[in-house]
């Protein structure tokens, strides 16, 4: 597998942000020619084959298939618990504790366009997990950091916080959900490359 190696200081976001970033991976993914019907089959939707990420992750089609549908569940089933803005800032906070840069802007901008808090969504980017975001949106980031730091930090604490909050068990179970998927999804995507500024945007 070679190695990608054009890239520059310049491309590199300098802060969290919602708007749109690209990302850069350290290794080749595969040619959109070269997938063969089964790694095709298993990027579900035309975006992931336009994708460098997953054109890296279908070298084991049958793991992403899994992936995929597990992060689509979690986030488009939405006809019970959660709304999907409280999920993507469930996976927001994930990504805010991790650094992940591009996640968190995927997941933000996400957020902000269901909801319509932009200026919410953007204090959570520029002040961190502990933001006052107001409830339940403060519980959900701080159960959410809880998890990711470390996995034991969550306990009791968290759960009554969130029942304070206004959740239910089926809303809590989307919190950890969408936090631990991502918590894990972050460091997949920080070892495999780096998020850019998309060309059209440094003019």
């Amino acid at each position: 597998m070679s190695v990608v190696t054009e890239y520059t200081e310049d491309n590199r976001p300098e802060a969290f942000t919602q708007q749109g970033l690209g990302w850069k991976p350290w290794l080749q993914p595969l040619a959109e020619d070269e997938l063969t019907e089964q790694q095709r089959a298993s990027l579900l939707d035309d975006f992931r084959v336009k994708s460098p990420y997953f054109r890296l992750l279908v070298r084991n089609p049958e793991a992403l298939l899994a992936r995929t549908l597990v992060d689509k569940d979690i986030f488009y089933n939405v006809t019970s618990g959660l709304p999907r803005a409280d999920r993507e800032i469930a996976a927001s906070a994930a990504s805010r504790v991790n650094g992940c840069v591009y996640c968190a802007s995927v997941h933000t901008g996400r957020a902000t366009k269901e909801s319509g808090r932009e200026e919410d969504v953007q204090k959570l980017l520029d002040e961190g997990v502990d933001a006052d975001l107001g409830e339940p949106w403060s519980a959900i980031s701080q159960a959410s950091a809880a998890l990711t730091r470390t996995p034991s930090e969550f306990g009791s604490e968290q759960i009554q916080q969130l029942k304070d909050a206004g959740l239910d068990d089926a809303d809590i179970m989307d919190v950890i959900y969408g936090a631990a998927f991502f918590n894990w999804a972050n460091r997949l995507m920080l070892s495999l490359g780096e998020p850019e500024v998309p060309s059209r945007a440094r003019k």
